[in-house]
């Protein structure tokens, strides 16, 4: 049988994830569906999608921020490309960033506007995918921005490992090879900088 849900970790995951959204609704957020007990078995909500203007966002961006964990999302809707700049500047950290853009390139000049910006902002920033699943490779990072752990194995003391603390992964994942840093592009931009290609250091081009 199918529930329109995920099934929940506990009832105080369930109970946060409903006072998440009554909180976005309270901020401005319109409940487009769902926010019902989905039905089926454990703790369930049915798939909940709200939606509020760029406007209405940039007046509340940190109320309707909150962490809704579970089967609820929210959607923004920006007035031009001069307000959507503004949303982004205005997000919190996250784990990961999409940007879903023309396949033509066409709008690669709006792309390199949001991006730096964006970027700063997320641990893995992904073009034209879905951020879902974690991959255990060496490239993957499921951090966000500064401070992203408090891994134990992180010194305060000692040059350059006490560097570490003060560091963010950046993860590109599916961004498209033109957009991508020099340092990361197939060609090394140097010809004499030491990259970690396949898991072993080169100076080749990729």
């Amino acid at each position: 049988m199918f529930f329109d849900g995920g099934i929940l970790l506990s009832q105080n995951t369930f109970d946060r994830l409903r006072e998440a959204v009554a909180r976005m609704a309270l901020h401005g957020a319109e409940i487009v569906t769902g926010n019902k007990e989905s039905g089926g078995p454990g703790y369930s909500l049915a798939n909940t999608l709200l939606r509020v203007s760029g406007e209405g966002f940039l007046e509340h961006p940190q109320e309707l921020q909150i962490e809704a964990f579970g089967s609820a999302s929210l959607f923004v809707f920006a007035q031009d490309n001069e307000q959507m700049l503004k949303i982004v500047a205005s997000l919190e950290g996250n784990l990961t960033g999409t940007i879903y853009s023309d396949s033509q390139n066409r709008d690669d000049d709006l792309y390199n506007k949001i991006e730096p910006i964006l970027r700063l902002k997320v641990g893995r920033l992904l073009n034209d995918k879905m951020p879902t699943g974690v991959a255990v490779s060496p490239a993957m990072n499921h951090g966000g921005p500064y401070p992203a752990t408090g891994h134990p194995g992180f010194t305060s003391v000692g040059i350059p490992a006490s560097f570490l603390r003060f560091t963010a992964l950046h993860c590109y994942d599916n961004v498209r090879p033109h957009r991508l840093p020099e340092e990361l592009q197939d060609k090394n931009p140097t010809g004499r900088m030491w990259r970690f290609i396949d898991g072993e250091w080169t100076q080749r081009d990729v």
